[in-house]
């Protein structure tokens, strides 16, 4: 079976490293006994995690290292550190591997593969998929150089390239940063020559390099010059394999079935029918795979929780069968009732989520445990967002809404 695969680089909190083994853990039990009647150490493991970035602290803090204790004493169930950035940071899972030999992978490749091998692997993973998919996406929100998650995405689209799958880079609220001319960085990585040396990479390898920034994000940030209000923004700013677009261009390309990463995503295998066991997938017939947004930030430090609800609505506008879930931090946009001053130029969230019902294509959900740890509560009226606790939690992860037909299903962390 191809490998259910998170990609972590963010800080793992001990809530979201406590809700995804709690969600395990009813996998396991309630939705695949059989692994754990028989469970095998396969090479196609049910689940992998990629660690990246700070996430790797997460295997050496008591709270959060437990947690990954419960999660590795799962059947079938995969590590995969990125060695570089261990060594940046000075970290070891050395312990952890005596504990799960067979569970965990941080060596490097070989010399020529030496500094991809993480990505590599990533890649690979991907691939099981669909072997005959020709393009992987990256969905990059975090701005260059206050990030390292920039530098992630370039390196994974880079190793792309090298293995002749054509790559595609989406920029989203503070990702479009990474399109911006004349960065001239002294202590990091040119992340905008870097985007300019891939499209020029991927010609030399006959690949198509797809580098699309949003319309909406740009016009905020001042990076557009010229637009014709029919779709053809013009910027004098951006490199120039960048493309400034309207956001439902990006959207478009999540209604196709290729694997797209990101900061923090989750890719779920959907390759039986859930009733029949049948396999149910045909390129030829698909719908679009189905997306789950996890929202986890506050409504108004960041623009995360804003720009994850507006990107949700596009999606489901779209017929993407799109779930939203609010939990860990994201739930104080249903807590209370949010005022803004009559003068005051800002969203309001609530306001936002009011105008979002209706559509068929777009479900909304409050995870009550996340509530219960802050000891708050929904606002009542928000009864079209349904209460949800660990064991709908994982139905909702793991299983795509009844009528899609894809390979995959999405999770995007906002």
């Amino acid at each position: 079976m191809t490998s259910n695969t998170f990609l972590f680089s963010e800080t793992l909190s001990a809530e979201r490293l406590s809700w995804l083994a709690e969600s395990l853990k009813y996998f396991f039990v309630n939705l695949h006994p059989d692994a754990l009647r028989h469970p095998s150490r396969e090479i196609k493991p049910l689940f992998t995690f990629f660690i990246t970035g700070d996430a790797l602290y997460s295997l050496h803090e008591e709270e959060t290292r437990n947690t990954w204790d419960i999660i590795l004493s799962l059947p079938s169930v995969r590590l995969v550190c990125e060695r570089r950035e261990l060594d940046l940071r000075g970290l070891s899972v050395s312990s952890l591997k005596m504990k799960f030999p067979e569970q965990i992978l941080d060596q490097r490749g070989t010399e020529e593969t030496d500094t991809d091998s993480f990505w590599n692997e990533i890649i690979r993973v991907c691939r099981q998929m669909d072997p005959d998919e020709k393009n992987l996406g990256y969905f990059q929100v975090s701005s260059p150089y206050m990030n390292r998650s920039c530098q992630n995405s370039l390196t994974c689209l880079q190793t792309a390239v090298g293995e002749m799958m054509a790559p595609e880079i989406y920029a989203y609220l503070d990702g479009i940063h990474i399109t911006h001319s004349n960065q001239n960085p002294v202590e990091f990585i040119n992340i905008g020559a870097g985007f300019q040396d891939l499209a020029d990479l991927a010609r030399k390898n006959n690949l198509p390099l797809l580098m699309i920034a949003c319309g909406q994000s740009a016009a905020a940030r001042g990076y557009n010059t010229w637009d014709d209000g029919k779709g053809s923004i013009i910027s004098t700013c951006t490199i120039e394999p960048c493309k400034i677009r309207n956001l439902n261009v990006i959207v478009d390309r999540f209604r196709r079935s290729h694997c797209i990463l990101g900061e923090s995503v989750g890719i779920i295998t959907i390759s039986k029918d859930q009733e029949t066991g049948r396999d149910v997938w045909s390129k030829n017939e698909s719908t679009p795979p189905s997306l789950v947004i996890l929202i986890t930030h506050t409504p108004y430090s960041t623009e995360r929780a804003f720009g994850g609800l507006s990107f949700a609505i596009a999606c489901a506008h779209h017929g993407i069968a799109t779930r939203v879930i609010f939990l860990e931090n994201g739930i104080y946009s249903l807590t209370g009732i949010h005022n803004a001053e009559p003068d005051d130029i800002f969203f309001n969230i609530q306001e936002v989520l009011d105008s979002a019902g209706g559509n068929e294509n777009l479900e909304l959900y409050a995870y009550q445990p996340s509530f219960h740890i802050r000891t708050i509560q929904k606002n009542r009226k928000f009864n079209a967002v349904l209460d949800i606790g660990s064991n709908e939690l994982t139905k909702l992860l793991f299983s795509p809404p009844r009528g899609v037909l894809a390979n995959h299903q999405r999770i995007l962390f906002f």
